[in-house]
């Protein structure tokens, strides 16, 4: 009988392209997936630590393993085990901590452990870009790191301490890694890394890496992950007329205050963020714009906060993750004085997501009467499909006997549904 093992990944789009690849390694050794909540011989932990909750819901994730299975093997991962190691090894209940520039072995390491060979994770092979395309996944599109690490050092970050340095991955691993990928049947693949703005190497930056990706033969369409606001200009924004360049970029904000973004030790100016937008919003006028937002950074008043709602109405980003500052240990921002009291922090994340759910209705309104070309995730029970268009928002349309999972589907957006998420709907053209 097959082995169980289960996965849950916390925290970013890199930790879900890396456990997508962890996974494949399994299910193409025979052995058998099954959801994380039921029982299984292994339990994989992808962890994130950005923050003082995320270390909360991997520690609560980790812990729910031994009610479950106490005699299962736990694997704990992620930027948390960079972070939290020694903790995480002193507990008895995980049977091995991995750091990130290991886990692409997970797979050796527990199979071993099944064939009674015990490896210790430091005799693991070091390598961050020890991941191939995900031949197997339940996703629809495939995403490929291209990048890892950061040199930025924002003073209230602490990713470069527990992702590293910057580093960028040669172009001819990410070729190899795409076509595996087309030939694998995904229709979409996303660019993703720690700071891929910044990604240089054998004399080629992000725009020429973007520009020989969209020359890569296929029916397929590319998207670009999480990116700061810095590394690029023109060449890319020029890239956007290409067809299959889809027209959205998650741009991270963080703040609307010029002076919240110097002591943030951030690389762009306000100013700077908006040029970059109004240049790209000249080329494609309903471009799609998201965004992160911290609020109750160090010493921020309520006048610089009230710049950042301004800045966030008038871009109309129609996502914002937002989310509350946390204390970091070993970051500058940690030893700032006028740290902002819990109350308010909580009380500005409501105003930038009533904000963010004003945005959002209205700039999917705007597309009624307009068509997407949506790549069908999934047909339920009643005969809809749901997907995501060209500009990343979610569509829900009737299935005709055409529409398969995986494909596209050109459809045209006749309204949205009143649900939490200002679901598109439309009708097949």
């Amino acid at each position: 009988m097959a082995r169980k093992i289960a996965f849950k990944t916390l925290g970013c789009r890199l930790n879900q392209y890396e456990t997508d690849s962890v996974t494949s390694d399994f299910i193409n050794a025979g052995y058998e997936i099954v959801n994380f909540s039921e029982e299984a011989d292994a339990y994989v932990v992808n962890t994130c630590t950005v923050t003082n909750m995320s270390d909360h819901k991997s520690r609560q994730t980790y812990n729910q393993v031994y009610r479950r299975n106490p005699d299962a093997v736990l694997v704990v991962t992620g930027c948390m085990a960079n972070n939290h190691k020694e903790d995480l090894e002193s507990n008895n209940r995980i049977t091995y901590t991995i750091k990130n520039d290991r886990k692409g072995s997970i797979f050796n390491l527990l199979d071993s452990h099944f064939k009674g060979e015990i490896i210790s994770p430091d005799q693991l092979k070091a390598d961050r870009f020890g991941f191939g395309a995900a031949e197997k996944s339940i996703r629809t599109r495939s995403m490929i790191k291209i990048q890892d690490g950061c040199n930025n050092f924002c003073t209230f970050c602490i990713v470069p301490h527990v992702r590293g340095r910057a580093e960028s991955r040669p172009y001819s691993e990410i070729e190899k890694n795409i076509k595996h990928a087309l030939e694998f049947g995904y229709k979409e693949i996303v660019l993703t890394g720690v700071n891929i703005g910044r990604y240089e190497r054998d004399g080629l930056n992000f725009e020429d890496i973007v520009g020989k990706v969209l020359e890569i033969p296929g029916y397929f369409r590319v998207r670009i992950s999480s990116i700061e606001p810095e590394g690029f200009g023109d060449k890319l924004f020029n890239l956007f007329q290409n067809p299959k360049l889809t027209p959205h970029l998650h741009l991270c904000l963080q703040s609307g205050s010029e002076k919240i973004l110097l002591a943030m030790r951030r690389q762009y100016s306000v100013d700077d963020f908006r040029i970059m937008v109004s240049k790209i919003l000249n080329r494609i006028p309903d471009f799609n714009f998201t965004t992160d937002i911290m609020v109750g950074f160090p010493g921020e008043t309520e006048s610089e906060f009230r710049e950042t709602c301004k800045v966030a109405e008038e871009i109309g980003f129609s996502h914002i993750h937002t989310f509350k500052y946390s204390v970091r240990k070993g970051t500058r921002a940690e030893r700032m004085p006028n740290q902002v009291q819990e109350k308010v922090k909580t009380e500005r994340s409501l105003i930038i997501r009533d904000i963010a759910e004003n945005n959002k209705k209205k700039y999917r309104s705007s597309f009624i009467g307009k068509t997407q070309k949506v790549l069908v995730e999934k047909i339920d029970k009643t005969g809809f499909a749901k997907g995501y268009g060209e500009h990343y928002f979610p569509v829900r349309f009737k299935a005709d006997e055409l529409t398969q999972t995986k494909d596209f589907k050109l459809v045209r957006v006749n309204g949205l549904l009143d649900d939490q998420d200002f679901t598109v709907t439309a009708k097949p053209v």
